[in-house]
């Protein structure tokens, strides 16, 4: 299988909040920013294996701005990592100014999705390639969450958390 870098999962999602996706004080409902985000996502995841992809964990969501009635809401996703048959894919909320156009990230996620054959049975995707040093840095750190969340699971043991043992040398 041959190895893909983030940008070739490039996934950018832009739409309108609407009166109907708000909450009473008029910003657009948290469900609602995660449910456009876990479109990009597994477009994103989609792009890079190129097969059925599910939803497998939402791993990290920050809300760090609201985001309100008629504003501009792009979502940018990125496959950050591959492993076996799992992807883990990082997403950019930003909000566009409404005189200035000038955009300002909003809030971030990041969502593991499984790639399946027909049968819903995982199966192998391509490695990634980072390329810029953000698609590093996510690419490093990708692992380092995937070895706290196994640890956590208690599927793997403290001591083969390798990367994770690393930051505390």
């Amino acid at each position: 299988m041959e190895a893909k870098t983030p940008s070739a999962s490039c996934t950018v999602i832009t739409d309108l909040v609407l009166p109907s996706e708000t909450n009473p004080i008029g910003n657009l409902f948290g469900g609602e920013l995660l449910a456009r985000m876990d479109r990009a996502a597994s477009i994103a995841a989609r792009r890079h294996s190129r097969r059925i992809v599910v939803t497998a964990s939402v791993n990290h969501v920050a809300f760090n701005k609201m985001i309100p009635l008629g504003s501009v809401v792009t979502v940018e996703a990125n496959v950050s990592r591959a492993f076996t048959s799992s992807m883990e894919v990082y997403m950019d909320v930003w909000i566009e100014d409404r005189e200035s156009g000038v955009k300002s990230k909003a809030n971030e996620g990041i969502y593991t999705f499984v790639a399946v054959d027909e049968m819903g049975s995982p199966v192998p995707v391509p490695p990634i390639i980072p390329e810029s040093a953000l698609e590093k840095e996510r690419f490093d750190a990708a692992l380092r969450r995937k070895q706290l969340s196994l640890l956590l699971a208690k599927k793997i043991k403290p001591e083969d958390a390798t990367e994770l043992k690393a930051l505390f040398e």
